[in-house]
């Protein structure tokens, strides 16, 4: 039934090179009226003091929720609860239906596909995310700024030795439980948990552009898991969201950083 009460006003805060960009998508996909502010990193590579003044945290993905009538607003900084929440609300569609018919509530009985989509929706910031940004930080130490030359092989070696003893293996591992993954998505596949976009797929497109750019993930070594990252960084909501933040920003965007 129509309603004229005044509607929550949702606002994005977008930060450069960081994972909100996943969050600017989805609300492209969800077709929902936002307000979209735009923030970019300081010379130390951190989130500007402005945004702690919304969250103690000062982190981005970052949404705050104005509700008509609260005087407080609901404020959310992690990825996965944020995918969550705005899907059970707006969403439904990007969420595979959890039981077969005359299944309904019964532990163990749900889909395939409701059983990958919250796999995933952890799985994203809480296995493959962190493997990425220890990539990130080993790459750094290997290399620090200003560090005298005589430091510098040390550092490197050091680096080269976390990076091959452990992380590779460690990726490389996650890259080809993927790349099968996506082989035998349910009904044919196209996406991680069947033939439709999720909020999974959603998050899921940061660590693998991460992957591409600097930990591994090959065209050559993971064939599927390569088109079905560019399949997701092409679609059109992705693409839109691109629109907007360059218009935005009036900067070409850049999903991860070299």
């Amino acid at each position: 039934m129509a309603t004229n009460e005044p509607k929550p006003k949702i606002t994005l805060h977008w930060l450069e090179l960081s994972r909100s960009h996943r969050i600017l998508w989805l609300l492209e996909e969800l077709n929902i009226g936002y307000e979209l502010k735009t923030y970019k990193r300081g010379s130390d590579r951190l989130a500007p003091p402005e945004l702690k003044q919304i969250h103690p945290l000062g982190t981005s993905p970052l949404i705050t929720i104005e509700v008509p009538g609260q005087e407080k607003p609901v404020t959310m900084v992690e990825s996965g609860e944020i995918v969550e929440y705005l899907c059970e609300f707006y969403g439904k569609h990007l969420i595979p239906p959890r039981y077969p018919e005359g299944k309904e509530g019964q532990i163990g009985m749900e889909t395939e596909e409701w059983l990958r989509y919250r796999h995933y929706i952890h799985y994203a910031e809480g296995t493959i995310m962190p493997y990425n940004i220890m990539m990130l930080i080993v790459s750094i130490v290997s290399n620090p700024p200003g560090a005298p030359f005589f430091i510098k092989p040390i550092a490197r070696r050091i680096g080269d030795g976390v990076k091959n003893i452990f992380l590779q293996k460690k990726l490389d591992t996650n890259w080809a439980f993927l790349e099968e993954q996506v082989k035998t998505a349910p009904n044919g596949g196209g996406y991680l948990c069947g033939t439709k976009l999720t909020g999974a797929d959603i998050l899921m497109v940061f660590p693998l552009e991460g992957g591409r750019a600097r930990t591994g993930l090959t065209k050559e070594k993971y064939p599927a898991l390569w088109q079905y990252t560019e399949k997701l960084s092409n679609s059109e909501g992705y693409l839109r969201a691109t629109k907007k933040i360059e218009e935005a920003t009036g900067e070409k965007f850049v999903a991860i950083s070299a």
